[in-house]
């Protein structure tokens, strides 16, 4: 099993910045790939995927619209992930998850094993 914690959301105007964190307990968190997903305000039952980065930080893969805003990154000497938001906007409004997999980076939020519990990130106009 791994636990994951999201934190670092947050009301931000638009145009500023928020890093999100995504700290991981129990088994090896290096051996794992990990993902950023999004929940939308009146969309709840669409999960869709930002960001990912391989166990070694080595691949990552970004959602069109957050690709030169966001970055996604990992330190597995802290067990923790990290997703970096530059130039934010109010659509990027959401519930923010961090999820773990096997293996290697997926878009697919089924192909992900375990999750966090969310963090809000609100963007005003």
């Amino acid at each position: 099993q791994v636990q994951l914690v999201e934190s670092g959301g947050g009301l931000v105007q638009a145009g500023g910045s928020l890093r999100l964190s995504c700290a991981a307990s129990g088994r090896t968190f290096s051996n794992y790939a990990m993902g950023w997903f999004r929940q939308a305000p009146g969309k709840e039952h669409e999960l869709v995927f930002v960001a990912g980065i391989s166990w070694s930080g080595g691949t990552t893969s970004y959602k069109d619209s957050v690709k030169g805003r966001f970055t996604i990154s990992r330190d597995n000497a802290k067990n923790t992930g990290y997703l970096q938001m530059n130039s934010l906007k109010p659509e990027d409004t959401a519930v923010y998850y961090c999820a773990a997999r096997q293996l290697t980076v997926a878009s697919d939020r089924y192909a992900y094993d375990y999750w966090g519990q969310g963090t809000q990130v609100t963007v005003s106009s």
